[in-house]
Formats: C-alpha cells, structure tokens, sequence
C-alpha cells in the first residue's frame, strides 16, 4: 500500500479532528439551502435543491467506489486526500470537499439559463456550463495535486492528457449530466426518485462494505 494511501487512512471519521471552521462553513450551507427552499415553496421549481442533492449524491458515489478501488488493490484509490482537514470521511473525501460538492450543484444551476434552447459559442447553454464547471474542478484538482493535497497514483488517472480526459469525464462531467437529467425530468416525483436511487446505491455500497465485510476507506 502506498504511503499516501496509509496516510489516508490515519484518522478516518475522528471527530477530535474538527475544527472551528467547520461551523461558519455548516451555516453558510444551511444559508444556501434554506432560501433555495423558500424560493421553491414559493414558486413551484426545486431545480436548484435537487441539482445541488444530485451532485453531491454522485460524489457520494464515487467516493465509495473509489474507496473500493482502495480495498480491493490494497494499494491505493484513483485518488487520496492525505493532507490536513477536520474531518477525513474517506480516504479520497473530507469535510472540506464534502462542502464544496454540497454547494455545486445548486451554484450550477443558478449559472444556466432558464431557457434550455439558449446557446453560448453553439453550445446548448447547460451543456456549455457543464463541461465549464468541469473544466474548472479539474485545474483545481491539478493545484491541489501538485501542492500534495491530492494524490493521483495510477497512470491511467494522473497529470497528463490521458489522464485529465479520464478525471474530466469521470470525475466531474457525469455529475453535471446526472443534474441535467434531474432538471429536465418534468414530475417532481420523478425528479426525487432520481435523486433517492442515487444516494440508495450509495448507502447500500457503505453498509455492505464499512457495516457489514468491516472494510477501511
């Protein structure tokens, strides 16, 4: 196993890591969130909180699928998150990043246009939005894995062109496209079907492999 791997897993889910600013971060969340709610109590259109639920359930996914990758290789996830935090929640994720994902979605689609037809350069807007945002998580993953924050141990997902093609598209573009789908789905009720499924597969993956095989990521 790596040496950012062992580090990874040095303090996974220890509340006597957190920290102060977990706090502010919790209430500018629930500040989001809340008017979010109020706008769609008001008009009718949960857009936004479901688009901010949806990405943030995708990361869900693959973070647990990346802990996984840990597990079974027992040499290191596509990517691990050794460095400082207040809360390392797996060995590729902690409260730092879970925020920051929280937000996303709901920042995204207050980007787009209410208009799905609008174009920016002959791009369909919300597609244009989606490989932006995209775009832009990857070069900040490039800083934080060249300041060691983020560790990129396989090839295949690394800093290089094939390997940033493969994050770009596995590790951000999907998310948008999952909250493209929320958003364009007309019934409310399928709209929070679709959400549900994705935190179900999620949850489902983390009792069968923290609860129930007791494994470490």
């Amino acid at each position: 196993m790596t040496a950012a791997s062992q580090q990874a897993l040095q303090g996974l889910r220890d509340l006597s890591m957190l920290q102060w600013y977990v706090i502010p971060l919790l209430a500018y969340t629930f500040y989001i969130y809340s008017a979010q709610v109020k706008k769609a109590r008001r008009s009718g259109d949960w857009n936004a909180v479901l688009a901010g639920l949806t990405i943030f359930g995708m990361d869900f996914v693959n973070e647990t699928v990346n802990g996984w990758i840990l597990h079974f290789s027992q040499r290191s996830a596509l990517w691990t998150a050794p460095g400082p935090t207040a809360l390392r929640t797996m060995v590729g994720w902690n409260i730092e990043i879970m925020f920051m994902f929280i937000i996303l979605g709901v920042i995204y689609y207050q980007t787009i246009s209410d208009d799905p037809q609008e174009k920016i350069l002959g791009i369909p807007n919300r597609w244009f939005w989606a490989i932006g945002y995209s775009a832009f998580c990857v070069f900040v993953e490039c800083l934080l894995n060249k300041g060691g924050l983020l560790v990129w141990e396989y090839s295949f997902w690394k800093l290089s062109f094939g390997g940033l093609w493969l994050i770009f598209l596995f590790g951000y573009l999907h998310f948008f496209v999952a909250a493209l789908i929320v958003i364009s789905l007309k019934a409310l009720r399928s709209k929070i079907t679709f959400v549900s499924v994705i935190y179900a597969v999620a949850i489902v993956m983390n009792i069968y492999g923290l609860g129930i095989m007791g494994w470490k990521y």
